[in-house]
């Protein structure tokens, strides 16, 4: 065997072999795409001006189709704007709306635009990839929907035309005394930008449908007033009382004067009218009434149970009070509303020192210390009446530690109101007839009691003569402690100068005054002193005055006559050894002459006296 031949020749190596075969496929492979390339761009070229292959538009095949081609076939098949139909609802009414109304637009030439764009986009490399894809896989442009909300809103107005309506309050007016009520109306408004987003779903996926309009309500404050006017009939048809309380009628308001003042005010939680009063009308009505229904807080009177040594409640405490204007209103007005004939008014309360409940203990009144008496014997009944009217007035009445007591303002007014009868007065220098002759006798007895009681005597006047009656009876102290009072001039005043509440009972017993004064002994002790008459003058003759009242021969004594004179009293109050008061108290009494009257035609006495 030739050796020669049995090596391998180096021409025909595996390695060798393998790497020639594949460069012959690579060389294939290239030729291939080379020639592909030259096909797509080929095709490329075979389609200028026209979609690619595997183009679609809204599902349409639109490759070799150019721009008017694929409009127009995109125009017979999208009709949805001209051909759909949605339906507005407002509860039972309808609108049919096409969508082209309600403003959507098919974007045909932006879809033929995207069709055609299909492939020619990008670099080289990106436009062989967009054409190879659609011509493997396919493209499909979808539907370009145009809303045009302006267009939609348009419309959707022209709708609210005929939906929209205000909103109405009930109404209230007064014809004389008659009230009328005009229903309300509840507003309703299309919500434009709410029904738009309601149409917005139909209109991407191009469905025919129904949409209920969005419609916003606006009810008024009050939607009916028909039950406040029936309410303001009946008030109007009697009398409005204003009470000062259950059992105290203070005014009326006549029905035609209620009509003028009323006016109605909505309540927006209740939905109601309330029935008012105008503020400004009723104040001025009620501002007269605040002076005369105004009271004064008092005390609770007592008189005190010598047997239980406690107090006896003898008239109640008196709760003072000023009428409240504004809270007056305010009730007044909630009784309109509540359809009441009646209202109460408000008042502002003051509490009394001392309550109908209080007792002897918490006022330091254990005992009497004081009791004086005068004497009015001969007097005539109407100034018994008198006497009795005006001590009636102090009868169980308090006296605060540290208060001064004025008898005028104890008494007030001296009228025939007030149950004083005419009787005869001490007026300047005559004796004549008048209201409330007799009271000085009550202000000389408390006078007299405050004296020997050892109070403080602030404010004492005598009369202008001596009156007999203040100088007769048991145990009279003379000419000197005699105190007069004419209201309101004139006046006395004493101070409850203690730490115990003074409490006076006033009784009369026949002709007898008895005053007492009941608090606890603070030690004090009285003394005093008096002088007696003294520079006295001799009272002037009498006079004899005619009287056309008087019958012929009729003669009557108006006037007495008095010494004049000077009287001095002094008194000493001490406790516990302590003088308190040093007072001196000096009287001086003008000459009184005596005066008689007589009838025209009478026969005087020869020594009788008629010049004055």
């Amino acid at each position: 065997m030739d050796i020669t031949q049995a090596v391998p020749r180096r021409g025909h190596d595996p390695q060798q072999l393998l790497l020639r075969a594949l460069l012959g496929l690579l060389a294939a492979a290239v030729s291939i795409a080379a020639g592909f390339v030259l096909f797509l761009l080929a095709v490329r070229l075979l389609f200028w001006g026209q979609a690619l292959p595997g183009v679609q538009a809204a599902g349409l095949d639109v490759s070799g189709m150019n721009r008017q081609q694929i409009e127009l076939a995109l125009g017979e098949r999208l009709t949805y704007a001209q051909s759909g139909l949605i339906v507005l609802r407002d509860g039972n009414r309808q609108w049919l709306a096409r969508p082209e109304q309600l403003g959507v637009v098919i974007d045909i030439p932006a879809m033929a635009e995207a069709a055609l764009a299909v492939g020619r986009q990008g670099g080289p490399l990106q436009w062989l990839d967009g054409q190879l894809r659609a011509w493997t896989e396919g493209r499909n442009q979808p539907v370009i929907v145009l809303f045009d909300q302006r267009a939609g809103r348009a419309y959707l107005q022209s709708v609210a035309a005929e939906v929209d309506r205000p909103t109405i309050e009930a109404e209230l007016t007064i014809e004389g005394q008659q009230v009328r009520a005009t229903p309300g109306q509840v507003g309703r408004q299309i919500d434009l930008a709410a029904s738009l987003e309601a149409l917005t779903p139909l209109v991407w996926r191009q469905h025919d449908g129904q949409v209920d309009l969005v419609v916003r309500e606006a009810p008024p404050i009050v939607l009916s007033a028909a039950e406040t006017a029936e309410v303001a009939n009946r008030l109007l048809a009697e009398s409005f009382v204003l009470a000062a309380a259950e059992d105290e009628p203070a005014d009326e308001l006549a029905p035609s004067e209620l009509a003028a003042m009323l006016h109605f005010e909505a309540e927006p939680e209740q939905g109601v009218y309330l029935i008012n009063a105008d503020a400004s009308l009723i104040g001025q009505r009620l501002e007269p009434l605040g002076p005369e229904l105004a009271r004064n807080p008092e005390n609770a009177r007592f008189i005190f149970n010598d047997d239980t040594r406690q107090l006896d409640l003898l008239k109640p405490a008196v709760i003072g009070r000023d009428l409240n204007i504004e809270a007056s209103i305010e009730a007044i007005n909630r009784a309109l509303s509540a359809g009441q004939h009646r209202v109460t008014l408000a008042f502002d309360t003051t509490d009394p020192q001392v309550r109908s409940d209080a007792t002897a203990e918490s006022l330091g009144i254990t005992e009497n210390v004081v009791a004086t008496s005068t004497y009015f014997a001969g007097s005539s009944g109407s100034r018994i009446q008198n006497i009795g009217t005006a001590a009636e007035a102090f009868h169980g009445l308090l006296v605060a530690p540290g208060e001064t007591l004025s008898m005028a303002e104890v008494l007030g007014d001296i009228s025939l109101d007030k149950g004083y009868a005419e009787a005869l007065i001490i007026f300047g220098n005559r004796t004549i007839k008048g209201v409330g002759g007799g009271v000085c006798q009550v202000s000389t007895t408390l006078f007299r009691a405050a004296f020997h009681g050892g109070y403080q005597i602030d404010e004492r006047h005598p009369h202008a003569y001596r009156v007999l009656y203040y100088e007769s009876g048991p145990g009279s102290p003379g000419p000197g402690l005699d105190a007069t009072v004419f209201v309101p001039l004139v006046d006395f005043k004493f101070t409850n100068d203690s730490e115990y509440w003074l409490l006076l009972e006033t009784y009369l017993y026949g002709n007898q005054l008895l005053w007492k004064f009941y608090s606890t002994s603070d030690g004090r002790s009285v003394s005093w002193t008096s002088t007696g008459p003294r520079n006295v003058v001799e009272a002037p003759e009498p006079l004899y005055k005619e009287n056309d009242e008087l019958d012929e021969g009729e003669i009557e004594q108006v006037d007495w006559e008095a010494d004049g004179m000077d009287v001095t009293v002094t008194r000493t109050v001490t406790r516990d050894g302590v003088v308190i008061h040093d007072d001196v108290i000096r009287t001086h009494y003008l000459p009184w002459r005596a005066i008689y009257e007589y009838g025209p035609g009478t026969e005087l006495p020869d020594d009788a006296n008629t010049e004055e």
